[in-house]
């Protein structure tokens, strides 16, 4: 039988000094760990919530890499490259990539009787990957791209179909600027679907149009493109993925040919990442606070205890205990303390988590935060690593205290009494 441990748990479940003051600093320990707990895993999963939702999203628009001519700057009229290279079959079998589709994109004008906007047309081809817009479309069905045959089917965001007053089946008129054409271009097109990311920044950009048109419009060949588009299974692993692809274009490069480049979506967008990466300071922040803080609501819970105590550890010490088997005596009531703060803590956060993932009660405003509500990303390691670290830290900081155990007199506390 462990005496320390039993007396321990005697001492955390005693009902006789309930109204006592080291009673009551115990509870505000107690709740200080339990709300810095709470505080934790909230933090934890809306932050990794916010950054994959905002990334996957962001990537969905323009692909984990892109395989572009170097000759092509960071406007969207671009230098084209044959769609047919010797490389393909081996960019496809690299491990980790999961999907490879061409693209083209071409600035334009959509007007119509009362409003004027720019946006970018994006061409896409027979193995354009639908599943990003399919999960964020509002309505309408994506259309076939076929290799003779032109498609007039265009999407575009429900932002700017609000914007221009368009509704699903109605026709829009847009017009591009050719460098040697002093009378812009006009092409008319079909509202064939309308989709909702959220993303201002790219739902007032980008509409989904046939690559064809495209190719008529840039004066390309049948098999010309913008680049290629690479879609990798685990975004962890997106500079590993970028460096091999770098590699296999290195050793296919042909002197005859264009030089082409390998963009990565951090790199492309810089911006909306280095954003997302502050967000992790953030984080650190919070926890190294609310970690403190806990551990500090112990410390002095601990030091109250132990001049209540004094009585207890004098007794202890007359009967021959060791200093370091009283201060266990005391760490384990530290330890029982803090898994019922844990238990508390992890039903409240976690139910908090659940809520909202489940009915999204908590909204945002999209035009700043990207998105409609807090996202969460709750994960069990995630929880894990916040219990065992508050516990440990916390302990580790009991240990100063609970050496204070040492300069307890046994004479002067038993005749004191």
């Amino acid at each position: 039988m462990n005496l320390d441990l039993y007396i321990a748990r005697r001492i955390f479940s005693a009902r006789e000094n309930r109204n006592n003051l080291s009673h009551r600093i115990v509870n505000i320990a107690l709740f200080g760990i339990v709300l810095g707990l709470v505080v934790l895993i909230l933090s934890v999963a809306i932050v990794t919530g916010y950054k994959s939702e905002v990334g996957r999203k962001v990537i969905g628009f323009g692909s984990h890499l892109q395989i572009v001519n170097l000759d092509s700057n960071q406007s969207f009229e671009t230098s084209p490259i044959s769609q047919n290279q010797s490389f393909l079959n081996d960019l496809k079998s690299i491990d980790g990539i999961r999907h490879v589709q061409v693209f083209a994109t071409k600035p334009g004008i959509i007007r119509t009787e009362d409003e004027i906007q720019g946006v970018v047309l994006k061409g896409i081809g027979p193995d354009f990957d639908w599943s990003f817009f399919q999960e964020n479309k509002v309505e309408g069905e994506p259309f076939q791209v076929q290799d003779t045959i032109r498609s007039n089917k265009v999407w575009i965001s429900k932002q700017m179909a609000d914007l221009l007053k368009l509704k699903l089946g109605d026709d829009l008129y847009m017009f591009f600027i050719h460098a040697s054409e002093a009378i812009p271009r006009q092409r008319k097109f079909q509202m064939a679907g309308i989709y909702k990311t959220s993303l201002e920044e790219f739902d007032r950009m980008f509409v989904l149009c046939d690559i064809n048109h495209i190719r008529k419009l840039n004066n390309w060949g049948n098999d010309e493109v913008s680049g290629f588009e690479i879609l990798v299974n685990d975004f962890k692993q997106l500079q590993e993925q970028e460096k091999a692809v770098r590699n296999l274009l290195l050793r296919n490069t042909n002197p005859d040919e264009p030089v082409l480049q390998v963009i990565s979506v951090k790199e492309k967008y810089r911006h909306i990442f280095d954003w997302l990466s502050l967000l992790d300071m953030n984080v650190w922040v919070i926890l190294i606070l609310m970690v403190l803080v806990a551990g500090f609501n112990m410390v002095s819970s601990l030091l109250v205890i132990i001049l209540e105590r004094a009585q207890m550890i004098g007794i202890l010490k007359a009967m021959g205990a060791r200093n370091w088997s009283i201060r266990k005596v005391f760490l384990y009531f530290s330890g029982l303390l803090i898994l019922k703060a844990l238990v508390i803590g992890n039903i409240l956060g976690i139910g908090i988590c659940l809520i909202q993932q489940y009915t999204h009660v908590l909204k945002l405003d999209p035009s700043s935060y990207y998105l409609e509500y807090v996202p969460i990303n709750l994960t069990v390691w995630h929880v894990l690593l916040l219990n065992v670290g508050t516990v440990v830290i916390t302990i580790l900081m009991l240990l100063l205290p609970s050496y204070f155990i040492t300069k307890v007199s046994p004479e002067k506390t038993i005749r004191f009494e």
